[in-house]
Parts: structure tokens; C-alpha cells; sequence
């Protein structure tokens, strides 16, 4: 006969696992209603880059990790048990650059039905902060959201609303101010701000106790970027630049090169044509450097490789992929206009993009045996990027880059976890943890292509077996097809192709 629940649950803290610390001792309000789940001889992947172990117990009880063991586990007959024999335990995965959250029948069940237990939502508005407070209330079923500020730019632009405009450093505080009363958990900067500009989001967001993060703003170097505290810059653009024994002349070019208010797109597309011709003038000792300063400052790389790959592909490429029935009518055609802004039309095109993504590949192994902080994210809802298997394929392209399995796993849990500042909490599968866990059919170790082969989902203890996440897929493919149309913000994000 099986163990009563108080009784278990004082095996637990007998066990000096650090229960007591998560507030399940017998008596506390968790531990009186909290579900148990018990994962039996499991082989565990916990995140931090060690070594799979076998044959594992892991215990949850409501939302947090109470146990992890090797040993016994004594039964009990409140428990949910889950054989993990001939299967693999990873932590829950943080998507850290993603959009379109406040697609709520959409964007969030597919990152859970994948495996994705966290996001950072890289572009804050009032519907998305709507959805983050719905999840965190338990009135919408969705991942962990950490949220940007809207996304700020200067004067001319890219983007349309609700991008923030600033002139002048006065606006560029203000703007600071303004989102984090608003909710914000970092400053997305944009690629058109002016230096001052860029300085007094960095002074600002220092005295808020805010972080910023996001594209090259061009008109400064990485170096001075990084210098201003920069903490990530996304989809590795201008990395190559960077990396080029003519990294001076260029960015002395586009720094000469004013914005065109009335053709915006033009000083981007020459960024882009300078960026393609640089990867012939690799410089290693200029590489060197650049990647040392950013590890000594503290500035991560989220090379967003799932959209790099997508744009430097002919538009046509990936119009028959079997999950756009998940992706809703009026998206799927904002897609297919988007792609065309980006897509290589020549076989000269062609070849000039392939050779700039295997450069990209191999600089983001350099960034990483260089020590530099790389983080997982898709950009997803971006043409053909797709939200939660859309991560499954950043991991292999990371893989491509040069990364072990195990470590590329670590980019999307302890690492993003870490670049957080959730590391106490997420991350790892560790005694106190939030119960966010991903349950494996076969061993990413040995292929990351594995860590699409879901049996199990775990998001904040609660439980998404096969069936569970077959039934999410089939209402998201419902929903997806239903004639009402989708927001009018999320349609413009889709139109535009690339990058946010």
C-alpha cells in the first residue's frame, strides 16, 4: 500500500533535498494542494551541460521540482506517475526572441506544444502585456513571458506603429520612463536610432534597473554598443563587418550615409549589401578582438539563425511547409508579400546569400569558442519562422555552428535562464526549480533533431501528454483556419519580413 501524502511528503524533507525551501513541507499551502507528479527512471539532460545521467527520479509538487534523485521513490497514491524508462528529461525551452503572443488561440499554445515553456516577446504593446498578465493569472494556458519595451527607433524607420520615435535624448529617456511604468522588462532598441539617442536609453535604463537589448544601432560600432551596455544584439547583423579587415571603412561609410526619410529602406539594404561582400575579407585577429570585447562586457549574441536561414532562401522555398495550417490565412499571405523584400532573386543572389549563411554559421562557433554569450530565439511569426518547432530548428542550425548538442541545449535553458537573471528559478532541472520539463522519446545528445520528439510537456507542473498537446494542435489548426481576421499589428509584423 502505497504512502499517504504527508507522508511522502516528509520523505521529501527527510531527504534534505532543499524541499523546505520550496515550500512543500508538509503544512504549507502548496504541499496541501499542490499535485505530485513522480517521473520515474528517466535519462536526465538538466540543462547545465554536464553529462546525461540514467536512470533519474525527478518528483514535482504543484509548480516547483521537490526531488532528483537516483534512489527509490516511495509510492504514493496521490502521485501521477510517469514511466521514464527508455526516455529523456530536459529542462522546459526559453524561445528568446519571439513575437505575436497576443495571438492568443495561436502563438502560445504552439511554443507549449513544442516544448517551449518561456519566451522573451522582443516587441511590447498593450495587447501582448494583456496576454502576459491573462498567462500569469491562470486565465490563459501559455508560456513564461518576459516582454520588452516597444521597440525604440528614431526618427525615420522601418517599422510602423506602435514603433516609439525619438529626436532627441530627452524623447529617448522619456520613452525609457514611460515603458517601464508600463511594464517593460528590458528597452528594445532599433536600428535607426541616433548614437545620443542610443546613450540616453543606455543612461536611463541604468538608473531604472532596466537592462537594453536589440538590433545594431548603425550609426555606432558593436564595440560602442557593447561599451554602453548593451546587453544582446540580435539576428548577428553586422557581425561579419565586424569581423573584416575593412571593418573601418564600412562602418565609416554608413556612419556618412544619411537616412532617407522618404526611401527608409535604402540605407538598410546597403547595410546588408556591405554585410554580404564583407564575409570575403575575414580578419581573425580583428575577429579575435571584437568577440573578447564583448565577453569582457557582458554582451551576448542571439543569432536568430531559423529567420537568417528563411531570408537568404528564394521566396518560393518554404510556401508548401505542412505547418502553415497552423498559421492563419491572412498571416500565411502577409508571409508570402514579406518574403519577397528579402529573398534572393538570382542565381548570382543566391549564391552571394548561401555564402553569407555559412559565414554566419561558422562565426557563431568562433563567438562561441571565443566565450561569448549566445542565446536561442527565432524571431518567430517572421515569414516562415515558425512559433515552438521553429526552436527545434535554431537548435540544429546551432549545432551547424559548431555547438555539441548537449550545449546547444544550454543556449535555450540555463544559458537563457542565466542572461535573465532567472538562474535560481528556470533553467535547470534542479530541486527548487519551476516545473517546467520537456519528456523526450529519444536522446537529443545524440542528435538534436530529437528534441522534437515530444512525449510530455510540463508547464508550471501542470502536465501535457500526447493527447493533451494532439487536442492543443488540433484547436490551434481551427483556429488558424477561421475566417476573423487577425490583428492588424501582428498582419504588418508579418508583412514586413525581416527583422524585429
Amino acid at each position: 500500500m502505497g504512502s499517504s501524502r504527508r507522508e511522502f511528503l516528509r520523505w521529501l524533507a527527510a531527504g534534505g533535498t532543499g524541499v523546505a525551501l520550496a515550500g512543500l513541507l508538509p503544512g504549507t499551502a502548496a504541499a496541501e494542494t499542490g499535485a505530485i507528479v513522480v517521473i520515474t527512471h528517466v535519462t536526465l539532460i538538466d540543462g547545465t551541460g554536464s553529462a546525461p545521467r540514467r536512470d533519474v527520479s525527478v518528483v514535482l509538487v504543484g509548480d516547483r521540482i521537490a526531488w532528483v534523485g537516483s534512489g527509490p521513490v516511495p509510492e504514493t497514491g496521490g502521485a501521477r506517475v510517469i514511466d521514464g524508462r527508455g526516455k529523456y528529461l530536459i529542462p522546459g525551452l526559453w524561445d528568446m526572441h519571439t513575437h505575436g503572443a497576443d495571438l492568443e488561440d495561436i502563438v502560445p499554445p504552439l511554443h507549449l506544444a513544442h516544448g517551449v515553456t518561456g519566451v522573451r516577446e522582443m516587441w511590447g504593446y498593450a495587447e501582448n502585456r494583456a496576454t502576459k498578465g491573462k498567462i500569469e493569472r491562470g486565465e490563459l494556458l501559455g508560456p513564461r513571458v518576459v516582454l520588452a519595451s516597444g521597440i525604440v527607433d528614431g526618427p525615420v524607420t522601418l517599422l510602423g506603429p506602435p514603433v516609439l520615435q525619438v529626436a532627441t535624448e530627452a524623447e529617448a529617456r522619456a520613452a525609457v520612463r514611460a515603458e517601464k511604468a508600463a511594464g517593460a522588462e528590458l528597452v528594445k532598441i532599433y536600428s535607426y536610432l541616433a548614437p545620443e539617442a542610443v546613450r540616453a536609453i543606455a543612461d536611463e535604463a541604468r538608473a531604472q534597473g532596466l537592462r537594453f537589448s536589440g538590433h545594431w544601432p548603425y550609426k555606432l560600432s558593436h564595440l560602442q554598443a557593447s561599451d554602453l551596455g548593451q546587453h544582446s544584439l540580435e539576428h548577428f547583423f553586422g557581425v561579419s563587418i565586424h569581423c573584416s579587415s575593412r571593418r573601418d571603412e564600412i562602418l565609416a561609410r554608413l556612419k556618412a550615409t544619411p537616412y532617407d526619410p522618404a526611401a527608409p529602406r535604402d540605407f538598410f539594404n546597403l547595410a546588408r549589401r556591405l554585410e554580404f561582400e564583407s564575409v570575403t575579407t575575414y580578419d581573425r585577429g580583428a575577429a579575435r578582438a571584437y568577440f573578447e570585447r564583448l565577453r569582457c562586457n557582458g554582451t551576448w549574441h542571439s543569432p536568430t539563425l531559423t529567420i537568417n536561414r528563411v531570408v537568404t532562401q528564394p521566396a518560393e522555398t518554404h510556401q508548401r511547409d505542412p505547418r502553415l495550417k497552423y498559421v492563419p490565412v491572412d498571416v500565411r499571405e502577409s508571409w508570402a508579400v514579406g518574403i519577397e523584400r528579402f529573398a534572393p532573386k538570382t542565381p548570382a543572389d543566391v549564391a552571394l546569400q548561401e555564402r553569407y549563411l555559412r559565414e554566419t554559421l561558422r562565426l557563431v562557433g568562433v563567438a562561441h569558442e571565443a566565450g561569448v554569450g549566445l542565446i536561442g530565439g527565432t524571431d518567430c511569426l517572421n515569414p516562415y519562422t515558425f512559433p515552438g518547432s521553429g526552436l527545434h530548428e535554431e537548435l540544429a542550425f546551432l549545432v551547424e555552428a559548431g555547438l555539441s548538442p548537449v550545449r546547444a541545449l544550454k543556449t535555450v535553458t540555463a544559458d537563457a535562464a542565466r542572461f535573465l537573471g532567472r538562474e535560481g528559478t528556470s533553467g535547470t532541472v534542479a530541486v527548487g526549480k519551476e516545473a517546467d520539463l520537456v519528456l523526450l522519446d529519444a536522446d537529443p545528445a545524440a542528435d538534436i533533431r530529437n528534441v522534437a520528439k515530444i512525449d510530455t510537456v510540463i508547464t508550471r507542473g501542470r502536465v501535457l501528454d500526447r493527447a493533451e498537446r494532439r487536442r492543443m494542435l488540433d484547436a490551434v489548426e481551427a483556429a488558424a483556419n477561421r475566417p476573423a481576421p487577425v490583428n492588424a499589428r501582428l498582419r504588418s509584423l508579418a508583412r514586413r519580413g525581416c527583422c524585429c
